[in-house]
């Protein structure tokens, strides 16, 4: 949880911040510097995180902080996963159409960054009239939509991070495009890259809630004013260099130049932030790691709790449930787990609104995988049972009919037993597998261990000794498992065939 001193507040005033209801800010930490990322050392920091703590002070009121994939928050904000949500987000004639935008709280430019060795081009422009010139920029951004207006090749990443790193690699793409704060956060203290031309196309940042609540957005607006008026949030911006003079236009006041001249403050943070130290990340990787471990073992768990009367059904059911436990198996091999998982944690709530039902069926992050890895697992856990069975000899069954074992009594006591040895080898494979796929969760919300590896890795730039970290947290958990398979296997055989 976070702003801690929200709660300070609550105290100071002689409330019980158990009575008071939390707000809940949804942001991408994965998104990076300087709106927020994870310190190793200093926990979750950023400008955004300053202003949700200055605005937490003004409405008295805590605010607790959720993870949330940046692509999904529009959908998770009308889902009502949270009450707003606010990272970098850009006040734009199509997002205004789908929710409610507070006053904003930044005047955002975009700043073109090339390498320090560029000589080919300085603009824009340049980039366009250069030959084989690509421009990296984030999906779904308003540089995004530039580019494209102005027909320059482009290269879209998932966050600013992905894109800095392929122009200081060089070969990949020439130039970055992106957003002033971003540029001043991963290029301005990087020598081997160079903010070229002046910043163009402003835009505003603003906080989004949904279209009916009206009383929160006047809520925030209020706190809003408050921080404008009394210099906290010109005062966050200068902190982070962020402060210029078109943020009078949203915070007005008398304008000291030094104020807004980039300093080391919030460049010490991010160098501070990539220094090394194992034990510095490997506490939130273990949280990622434990997050991992139980979903692997409840989504498993259900695989197999469905997948063997699936398995019965196609082997001895009658014929109506034999086409039923083949449409199973056949839709959920089908349809690929990212659509799945999506439609149970978005599309199911908006079911349940379509059709004026009484129970939600809104579920919560964690939840939802298991259910979508469980149900897609099933089906493959169903053909591994069915194999399995069909490949005990049938003179088993016989031999077990002449001594007067019924036919359920022989399954159990006979043909199981011999089963499950075969599919054993089998379903370890499939644990294995189902232990990796667990890192597609983070859709919906859910920081298991890879997500959390993005996150570290593209907050501190450490993506090789994280990598190394995170690839032997994986290996340390599913290296045993087929050990564990193999003792299980051998103590399943017959004496006689034991080495």
């Amino acid at each position: 949880m976070i702003i801690p001193i929200s709660l300070l507040i609550l105290f100071a005033l002689g409330q019980n911040p158990k009575e008071v209801k939390p707000l809940i800010w949804a942001a991408d930490e994965e998104g990076g510097a300087p709106y927020i990322f994870l310190d190793g050392k200093l926990g979750r920091i950023g400008f955004e995180v300053d202003i949700i703590q200055a605005l937490s002070e003004e409405i008295k009121q805590p605010i607790e902080f959720k993870q949330y994939s940046f692509d999904s928050l529009i959908p998770g904000l009308l889902k009502g996963d949270f009450d707003f949500a606010m990272n970098g987000m850009e006040i734009t004639e199509e997002r205004q159409q789908s929710v409610l935008f507070s006053k904003p709280y930044y005047i955002y430019r975009q700043q073109l960054v090339i390498r320090a060795d560029e000589k080919r081009f300085t603009t824009l422009l340049g980039c366009k009239n250069t030959k084989n010139t690509i421009v990296g920029t984030m999906d779904g951004t308003q540089s995004e939509k530039l580019l494209k207006q102005a027909n320059i090749a482009n290269r879209t990443y998932q966050s600013s991070t992905e894109a800095y790193a392929d122009l200081i690699s060089g070969g990949r793409i020439d130039a970055v495009f992106l957003d002033l704060p971003i540029a001043i956060s991963y290029a301005l203290p990087d020598k081997r890259l160079l903010l070229s031309g002046q910043p163009t196309a402003r835009g505003l940042y603003g906080i989004a809630v949904k279209p009916n609540n009206q009383a929160l957005a006047n809520q925030i607006n209020s706190a809003l004013d408050s921080i404008k008026a009394n210099g906290k949030l010109r005062s966050i911006l200068v902190k982070w260099n962020l402060w210029d003079a078109y943020q009078e236009e949203i915070s007005p006041g008398f304008f000291f130049e030094e104020e807004g001249k980039p300093d080391s403050s919030s460049i010490t943070v991010l160098e501070e932030n990539k220094a090394w130290t194992i034990d510095r990340y490997l506490p939130l990787l273990l949280e990622g790691t434990l997050v991992t471990i139980e979903l692997t073992l409840c989504s498993f768990s259900l695989a197999l709790v469905l997948g063997l009367p699936l398995s019965l059904a196609r082997l001895y059911g009658a014929t109506w449930l034999k086409s039923l436990a083949l449409l199973y198996i056949e839709f959920f091999r089908g349809v690929p787990v990212l659509l799945l998982l999506f439609f149970i944690y978005f599309g199911l709530p908006a079911i349940s609104e379509q059709l004026g039902l009484s129970i939600s069926l809104a579920l919560s992050p964690f939840f939802s995988a298991t259910l979508g890895l469980g149900l897609n697992y099933a089906a493959y856990e169903a053909e591994t049972f069915r194999a399995a069975i069909g490949s005990v000899p049938q003179g088993q069954w016989e031999a077990a009919a002449s001594l007067g074992m019924g036919q359920s009594l022989t399954f159990r006591r006979i043909v199981m037993p011999q089963a499950l040895r075969i599919a054993l080898p089998t379903m370890t494979n499939d644990l294995v597998a189902l232990f990796k796929d667990t890192s597609i969760a983070s859709v919906v919300a859910l920081v298991e261990l890879n997500k959390q590896y993005q996150i570290l890795a593209k907050s501190s730039l450490k993506f090789v000794e994280l990598g190394l970290i995170t690839a032997v947290l994986y290996l340390l958990l599913s290296v045993p498992l087929g050990r564990l398979a193999r003792v299980m296997e051998k103590k399943l055989l017959p004496e006689k065939h034991q080495d």
